[in-house]
This record gives C-alpha cells, sequence and structure tokens, in this order.
C-alpha cells in the first residue's frame, strides 16, 4: 500500500533552471534579481502597484499591521475561524482580536455578524479568504467606507482566485500571501505583501528589512525585522508563477473529481463548487462529518491514516486557543459554527503533484469507511 501524502507541490517546470541561474550567478540572497522580477510580476497578476516578497505568509500579516500602525488599544475584526497567524499578529501589535463566526456553507467569516462588533476603538477587519472560496467582499468594503476602516486582506489560500471576477489580493488596502508548499504558488516557505498606497508600500519595504535607511545604513531610527526572501525562494515563485492559470484548472478538476465520487455518501458535506460571486478553487478539499455519524473528525482522520491516506484538521477556532485564552482573550465566548467545523471537519490529499490514480485510493478508503 502506497501512502498517500495530503500535499505535494509540483516542480517539473523551470524551478530547477531558475535556481540554477541563482547558484551560477551566486545571487542566493535577497539582493539577487528574482526578487524583484517576482514581485512586479505579482503584484501585477493581482492588479496591484507594488509587491514586497518576505520570508512567510505570517509574517507578511505582522508588516502590514505595523504599517497599517495598529497599536495598543485598537481592535481589529477577523474570523474565529482561521490560522492563528491572523490572531497572532494582531496581537504582537498590542491590539485586541475582535471575533465573528463561520458561515457553515462557505466555511468564511460571517460577514452578516461585522457590523455589530464595530466599535469606536475599531480600526480595521481582516478578511480571511478560506480553502477555496473567497469571503463576500462588497459588505465588507462598504462597511470599511462607513466607518472609516482599513481592510486587511488574508488571501494566503486564494492564488488565482476571483470575487465577481476580481482578483483576490486587490480589495485589502494592503493584501496578503503565503508561498508554502502546499499553496498553488509555493517558494518553500515565502509570503507577498501588495498594495497600491505608496506609502505603506515603502513601509513595508523598510519594516522588512531592519528599517536600514539609505543615507546611513546603520543608524536606525526605529526597530525593523529581518524578513527578507531570498533569490532562491523568487526563482522558485517565479517558475510556479508562469504555471498558475494551469494549476488552478488542476485543482478544479481535482475538486470536480471528488465531488463526483463522493456526493452519495450522505454523512459527509463536501465544498460548495460555487458560490454566485466565485468558482471554488479548491486550496484543500475539505469535508465536514454530518452530526449523526458516531464519530468526530479525528477519529476518521486516524483510520484513512491506517489506509495509507493523509489528512489534516480544520482550524481550531481563535476563542479556543490555549495561548489566547491564558492572555484572557475571548472569556465566555462561543462560535458554534467553528466549533462544529473544528471538530467535524478535515481535508483529504488534494497536493497539487496529486495523480488520478492516488485520488482513486483516496475515494475508496472514504467509501469503505462510510459503507
Amino acid at each position: 500500500m502506497n501512502f498517500v501524502p495530503v500535499n505535494q507541490p509540483l516542480l517539473d517546470g523551470r524551478e530547477k533552471q531558475y535556481l540554477m541561474e541563482c547558484v551560477d550567478s551566486g545571487w542566493i540572497s535577497s539582493e539577487g534579481p528574482f526578487v524583484k522580477q517576482f514581485e512586479t510580476e505579482f503584484a501585477a497578476r493581482v492588479q496591484r502597484k507594488h509587491g514586497i516578497a518576505v520570508s512567510n505568509g505570517s509574517v507578511a500579516l505582522d508588516a502590514a499591521i505595523a504599517a497599517l500602525g495598529i497599536q495598543p488599544g485598537d481592535e481589529v475584526i477577523l474570523p474565529t475561524f482561521t490560522i492563528i497567524s491572523c490572531a497572532a499578529a494582531i496581537v504582537r501589535a498590542g491590539a485586541k482580536p475582535v471575533l465573528v463566526d463561520a458561515d457553515p456553507n462557505t466555511w468564511n467569516m460571517n460577514v452578516e455578524q461585522v457590523a455589530a462588533k464595530i466599535t469606536p476603538r475599531t480600526k480595521a477587519i481582516m478578511i480571511v479568504h478560506i480553502y477555496g472560496l473567497p469571503v463576500e467582499v462588497d459588505p465588507i468594503l462598504k462597511l470599511a467606507h462607513q466607518y472609516g476602516l482599513w481592510v486587511i486582506e488574508d488571501a494566503a489560500e486564494m492564488h488565482g482566485q476571483t470575487y465577481k471576477g476580481e482578483p483576490c489580493g486587490s480589495f485589502g488596502d494592503i493584501s496578503t500571501f503565503s508561498f508554502y508548499p502546499n499553496k498553488h504558488i509555493t517558494t518553500g516557505e515565502g509570503g507577498m505583501i501588495v498594495t497600491n498606497d505608496d506609502r505603506l508600500a515603502e513601509r513595508c519595504q523598510s519594516l522588512r528589512n531592519l528599517c536600514f535607511q539609505s543615507q546611513k545604513r546603520f543608524v536606525h531610527e526605529e526597530l525593523g525585522w529581518n524578513f527578507r526572501m531570498t533569490n532562491l525562494q523568487a526563482a522558485l515563485g517565479l517558475a510556479q508563477l508562469e504555471r498558475l492559470d494551469e494549476f488552478v484548472q488542476r485543482k478544479r478538476q481535482m475538486g470536480q473529481y471528488y465531488r463526483d465520487r463522493l456526493s452519495d455518501i450522505s454523512d459527509l458535506q463536501l465544498p460548495l463548487p460555487s458560490t454566485e460571486y466565485a468558482e471554488n478553487i479548491y486550496w484543500v478539499y475539505g469535508l465536514v462529518l454530518s452530526d449523526s455519524v458516531p464519530f468526530d473528525a479525528a477519529d476518521v482522520m486516524k483510520q484513512l491514516s491506517a489506509c495509507g491516506i493523509g489528512t489534516r484538521p480544520f482550524f481550531w477556532g481563535m476563542h479556543e486557543q490555549p495561548v489566547l485564552l491564558r492572555m484572557g482573550l475571548f472569556y465566555g465566548e462561543s462560535y458554534p459554527v467553528a466549533e462544529r467545523l473544528a471538530r467535524q471537519g478535515f481535508y483529504i490529499p488534494s497536493g497539487m503533484a496529486l495523480t488520478e490514480e492516488q485520488m482513486e485510493q483516496v475515494v475508496f478508503a472514504l467509501k469503505e469507511l462510510f459503507a
């Protein structure tokens, strides 16, 4: 029995060619030419003026929060159902994360709950597109305009996705991406900040580079970080970006394959193939168990592992994170949809290099399990 990994990137384009150019030229650091080229071409792909490459998607959020001037006493509204990087960036700035629940169908933030969470201390709304479908952006933009709030768009999982025909990553005052190996585009580790705002771009460029000054390099007026992306990473990213349309099509074919073969399992909620504003790009292929089954996602994942099938759990809500609870956050708060998704949800193999034979193995194991 061959093990089917939950993700395996596809690196059979120009990755090796571009990496060898780095090695042959000696440009392997962040000073190499692929970094600027990747920034420029990625920003153009998402219709942005500026791209700032960084070392991963989590620090992209840290830099974005800092560039916006979010500080102690401020509040930022975000979904509880997301990766901890989103809340961590807010907490590290000394600000307060304010949560909304998930939508049970799209698994994105429930936009109808956002308005009630706005207070005089609210400075920003962070939208986080989850798993393959984008957040319904228009209501958020309307609220942000009405109350004078920043919009931070975490598009880490949305390479190649659109909302009403416009690219994800083009909607926030500042938007961020991740290039972790399970993303449609990978650089191993890496991230990108994109914006149309010249000032924000300049701030992010400075913050990611230790706040060096152009005239007095080692005289610092403020503290930044070393969040730089290497030329090697950017070379990988550029080769991947060249194939993004192909990768999106490949993922959608995988999603359709799973939907065709798993739709007869009544105990599973499958991802929505589309909404009125977007077609799913299936960053991952998530499944949610019905309440009628006598086990939870952890049990299913354990049984699938015994069958040679890799899986991953869904996100665990921010309001249930021990580290955040110990900080005194979210006392007594409950978000039922996110709590259910965390316990009943998991995702199956859907990496870019997944073969049809491997998908057949996944489907067979699931059908046997729910027979």
